[in-house]
Order: structure tokens, then sequence, then C-alpha cells
């Protein structure tokens, strides 16, 4: 909720940036001005807390070491306050040359020009070798990479494996089609004999449809941020999602009781769909070990579709206004490609997108099912889509409010469709 707040204050603000004059142009390489011999001073910001500064800090140890000229000063704070810190340096041209970023934000700053265009330093002064096309693509707005990703994440499907097991089922094998996977949920409804489900109603988040519409080619936007779907698309996916909700999937009016647990969460349901790195949220609601969950290929509406994408759990940005954009690009490559700063980071930063850090992390069981999982469906690894559009946030939380709202009962499918038209109209109109 906190991130959504910042939108509109945010617009003003990068507006208030540019009429300012304080966005700043893309350097090139051969004009930087570097000379190792010379001091230099790069400004680091970051969110996380004592335990992530505490990893920069020995990771800027080494840093330093071998590069005796750059001098970097980190700073940190909670998520909320890093990016009300960050909205008042755009206003006064004054942001960090090196900065963690948010992939929500990502289009936002990018397109008003607060950020550096890497392409010139991509595969020389950043090593891109390690890194899979899909990861180098999901930082790209408007053909320019504007930053590139620490850790990915991809769709998945959680499984309760306990409770799969006391249903004397077998667990869902990932995969097939949509009807095969709800046929799979069925079963498990009915072995749970109104205690259990097979699921949580996937209607009700945007991702899967975005999944369907990638099936057939699309996305949910084009990459100039207008709608890629019609009312008719939308209208078809949720009158799909209707046969589940009669009686297949965990009831809203349940899910309500135990909210803000989802009905995975709260021990309800054998399976849900979302993010692969949820893992960690799951055992701590569910009191389990990592062993009691697993993860599996979400289904697909065409067969041997690139559907599936790697999203950035977090990403790096270098300011436009830096004075030091060589020096910037520098400390870059060392924060996502030295296998050092995997040892030290492990997976405090999600799973390492590049493999050259990779290969200095000890994954915990946890992380070695995510990396599992996202090597498992590599051949389902398709383009990203284009960067989130400005105020995706609060699109996405009017798909899940009217995804509940079907699931009570309390709308139609049509009426949910004109209201979240309505409503992502205004919002990418803002």
């Amino acid at each position: 909720m906190l991130k959504k707040r910042f939108v509109s204050a945010l617009a003003l603000a990068v507006a208030a940036a540019l009429t300012a004059g304080c966005g700043g142009s893309d350097p090139d390489p051969s004009d930087s001005g570097y000379d190792p011999n010379q001091p230099v001073t790069l400004d680091l910001a970051f969110w996380g807390n004592d335990v992530r500064a505490g990893f920069y800090e020995q990771a800027l140890a080494i840093f330093q070491d071998e590069h005796e000229n750059i001098t970097v000063n980190s700073s940190f704070l909670a998520f909320p306050e890093f990016w009300e810190k960050r909205q008042i340096e755009a206003v006064g041209g004054d942001l960090p040359d090196v900065m963690m970023f948010d992939y929500s934000y990502l289009r936002q700053y990018s397109e008003n020009g607060l950020l550096l265009d890497l392409g010139p330093y991509l595969g020389s002064t950043i090593k891109t070798d390690s890194f899979s096309q899909q990861a180098l693509g999901v930082g790209v707005v408007g053909g320019v990479t504007t930053a590139l990703p620490i850790g990915t994440n991809a769709w998945a499907v959680h499984l309760n494996l306990p409770l799969i097991q006391q249903l004397g089922l077998q667990p869902f094998a990932g995969g097939g089609s949509w009807d095969d996977y709800n046929a799979w949920m069925t079963q498990v409804t009915t072995a749970g004999a109104g205690q259990y489900w097979g699921g949580v109603d996937w209607g009700g988040r945007i991702q899967n449809f975005e999944l369907i519409l990638r099936a057939n080619g699309g996305n949910l936007f084009n990459q100039d941020g207008s709608p890629a779907f019609s009312q008719d698309d939308l209208k078809d996916f949720w009158n799909q999602t209707e046969a589940i909700r009669a009686g297949v999937v965990v009831p809203q009016s349940r899910a309500e009781e135990i909210y803000p647990k989802s009905g995975f969460g709260g021990g309800l349901a054998a399976t849900e769909l979302t993010w692969d790195n949820f893992g960690a949220s799951y055992m701590g609601d569910l009191g389990v070990e990592a062993s009691a969950l697993a993860l599996a290929a979400p289904p697909t509406a065409k067969i041997g579709s690139k559907d599936l994408y790697l999203k950035p759990s977090m990403m790096h940005s270098i300011a436009a206004t830096t004075e030091h954009p060589e020096a910037a690009a520098i400390l870059v490559d060392f924060l996502l490609n030295d296998e050092r700063v995997g040892g030290i980071f492990g997976t405090n930063r999600g799973i390492p997108a590049s493999a050259t850090q990779l290969a200095g992390v000890d994954l915990d069981p946890l992380s070695q099912q995510i990396y599992d999982y996202e090597i498992s469906v590599a051949n389902r690894l398709g383009d990203p889509p284009p960067v989130p559009v400005v105020g995706f946030g609060t699109i996405e939380e009017k798909f899940r409010v009217l995804g509940t709202e079907l699931g009570l009962g309390t709308i139609s499918v049509d009426d949910a469709v004109a209201e979240f038209f309505v409503e992502m109209t205004n919002v990418l109109n803002a």
C-alpha cells in the first residue's frame, strides 16, 4: 500500500525535476574522463536492514581494496523511506550514483531521463556473459537498458506436500492445461471433505491472466504502456474461472476469515500460484520446513509456448546525473558479478541472476528448491514483458479486489470487467 501512495507524488516530483533540467544526459565511456589514478567518490543507496548493510560493508571493503581510488559512501533505509528519499532527490537532481532499484519504479524513472543508459558499458565494463538473455531483457525501457537484475523470480505453483499426502493423493505434476490443473484441484477438494481445498482462486491474480495472454503471443501492456488486451479477453478469463469458484477452490468467505494469510498460507489449500520466492513466507505461516513445500510449473494455455518469464527481485541502476559513470559501472559490475559478493550475501538479495555470482552462494534448502525450479522451466521462459506501467501496483490491486468480489458473488463478470477498465484507464491517464 505504501508503494502505491508514492506513485502520484513521484510523478509530480519527476515532472518537476525535468522542468528544472536535472535529468542528465548519457555519457560516452570514452568521454567519461575516468582515470584509475585519480580519486573518485560514489554514493551507493539500497533498502534493507542492518543485516544487509553488514553484507554491503563486507563487499565494499573488498571492492575498495582493489580500487583504491574509488571511495564508496553507502546508505540504506527501509523500503518506503528509501523511495521517499529518492523522490526528493529526483526533484533536486541529486540521486545517488548507484542505486538498488525496484521494478515497479523503473519505467517512471527511465522515461523521465533519470537513469543512465547502461548500453555503452554492457559487455565491457559490466560483464554480461554470465546473465541469460531473459535476465538482461528485464531492465530495458524503450529499447534502453537502465537497470540490471540482482536476482530473479518466476511464476510457480506452490505445493503443501504433507497435506496432499494426508489426503492420499499425488502432488500436482506441473504443466498441462488449466483444465488439467482444475481437475486435479477437484480431486483434492473432494478428498478434503469441506476442510481442505485443491487451491486458491487463481482468477484473482493478474499474473495468471498475463500467463494466458503470453501463451497466445501477447502481454498485458505494449511497449508504450497502452493495454494489450481487450474487455472481451478479460471477460473470457473471468468466465473461465467461474467453474472453480463453484466449490473447487477455497471459498472466498472462508479466505476472508484467515486474511491476511492466503488460503495456502493458512493451511486450507494444497496449492497456490504466485512467485517462486514466496516459500519463506509460507514456511513461516505454516510452521514447516522447506521439505514440506515444493514447486511445480504452472499450467499453460498453449503447450510449448514461452509464457513464463523471469522477474527481477531487485536491480541496480546508475543515476543519469552521475559525474563518474565509468566508476559507477565498475561498482555495478562488482556488485552483480563478483563471486565473493555472492558468498557474502548468499540469497539475501534473491538467487543471483549472474551465474558467476551464483557460484559463490551456498544455497540453503529453500533457495536450492527455487534454483532447481527455475532451471526446470528454462524451456518455457520467454522474453520478459515490457517494464510495468506507472501505477501498475494500483491496477494489480484493483484486479485482486474484483477477483475477491467475484468470489463473494457480489459482482457479475460483466460489471467487474467494466469497473476494471475504468480504473485502469484512470491510472494510465493520470
